[in-house]
């Protein structure tokens, strides 16, 4: 029996909040092995409503699950839209009316009539309790349809889905099987490459692998239906494996494994230290780094040399080498990388300098020209210039730079580049 996701709100129609329910939804839909093929958005409108779900009615969709409009304002209309469409009316439930009651006055203040609004149930339906916000949802069996509803609030809807619609939904036969993936991330290959070196793998059904790509870094979905995680897990390994030995160094991690995240537990292993002289990303090599938690353990800061005079102050930069190749060149970034290791005593050292524009510099080198350099324990110095493109857009070009440099550091860690 298949699921619908339904969010109703016209501020996310007009771009005003993320929609992270349907992601969250979506998740735990797959965790009780439940199908979902559709997700909507529709504003509050109570035609509109009417409309979608004639809609999921012709799709065969079983199972609905709205968020959002069960406020108590006019244009929360989620309830009502559901009620006649069904033609079914609405009554008012004292014990909602209870329960707001009760959580006004814990917070010092008295309720307004518009609240009871939030009392009134399609007849039939039954409570989904709210145990932290004042709108509850309902669960509701109608005209064939089993019907969960929720408020927009993230941090409500996450905790009645789990404290009542999970046990609910198995009780109902729901989450007999599961279904797991392992998300595999890469980097240093593009999607197209790395589909070409998979593409006998799309064509498994049980377990199914999907690419995905965003900013640099393309990742496969791995997932299986089975009875339990374990069962899912001897599906899903041997395909991981088979993938890992395909990919090589581009793989890096998977699930919530990152580039700061894996480079910080090998650095970590080794026992050895990093800095980093930023120029073109302003910081954001250090920012990347230092979202780990523990990262002081092997971080030990940065040098944003913006300008050359920095540059040739606290990095020991050659004034000759600025003036015969420009501040974005590889010469300077190396030069960069082994000053800020040298001046903060560190094993590693990374140096980054590039145009990351909208406008390039003097030298009219092209926008999207990043050099970035890597000091050893052994102050041997690598370095190499990434072309991101002129279209890109400049916090892109930094973050992929900063990013490109913790890739760099991982391979030469691993041993893998010189």
């Amino acid at each position: 029996m298949a699921a619908e996701i339904i969010c109703v709100g016209t501020e996310i129609l007009l771009g005003d909040i993320v929609n992270s329910n349907s992601q969250y939804l979506a998740q735990e839909l797959a965790k009780l092995g439940i199908a979902h093929y559709f997700q909507s958005v529709v504003g509050d409108n109570i035609q509109r409503i009417h409309s979608l779900l004639d809609i999921v009615r012709q799709r065969g969709s079983k199972l609905l699950i709205f968020t959002g409009g069960l406020g108590p304002t006019p244009d929360d209309l989620t309830t009502e839209a559901i009620a006649t469409y069904f033609k079914i009316p609405l009554t008012e439930r004292p014990q909602v009316i209870a329960d707001i009651t009760a959580k006004f006055a814990q917070r010092g203040r008295t309720m307004t009539p518009n609240n009871r609004k939030q009392a009134l149930l399609p007849e039939g339906a039954e409570i989904l309790p709210n145990p932290t916000g004042t709108a509850p949802g309902m669960i509701w069996q109608v005209a064939g349809l089993t019907i969960l509803t929720f408020p927009g609030v993230p941090s409500e809807m996450k905790r009645m889905w789990q404290d009542t619609a999970v046990p609910y939904l198995k009780a109902q036969g729901y989450g007999q099987t599961i279904i797991h993936s392992e998300m595999m991330r890469f980097r240093g290959i593009g999607e197209s490459s790395l589909a070409t070196k998979v593409n006998h793998l799309f064509e498994l059904t049980n377990p199914t692998v999907a690419p995905y790509a965003s900013h640099g870094e393309v990742k496969l979905r791995v997932a299986a239906r089975a009875e339990s995680i374990a069962a899912a897990k001897q599906l899903i390994d041997p395909v991981v494996e088979e993938i890992k030995a395909i990919a090589g160094l581009d793989y890096f991690g998977s699930d919530e494994a990152t580039l700061p995240t894996v480079v910080g537990t090998l650095l970590r292993e080794k026992k050895q230290t990093l800095s980093v002289a930023e120029s073109c990303t302003g910081g954001g090599l250090g920012a990347l780094i230092t979202s780990v938690s523990g990262s002081s353990e092997y971080f030990v800061g940065g040098i944003t040399a913006y300008a050359n005079g920095v540059k040739i102050k606290h990095l020991g930069v050659n004034p000759t080498d600025l003036d015969a190749h420009g501040a974005v060149s590889e010469p300077v970034a190396q030069q960069m990388a082994l000053g800020v290791k040298q001046t903060l005593k560190t094993d590693w050292g990374i140096g980054i300098t590039g145009i990351a524009g909208p406008r390039s510099d003097d030298s009219a080198k092209p926008v999207g020209m990043v050099c970035i350099a890597w000091a050893d324990p052994d102050n041997q110095v690598f370095s190499h210039t990434y072309c991101y493109g002129s279209d890109r857009h400049r916090e892109l070009i930094r973050y992929l730079s900063a990013c490109d440099a913790l890739d760099g550091l991982r391979r030469r860690l691993l041993g893998a580049l010189s």
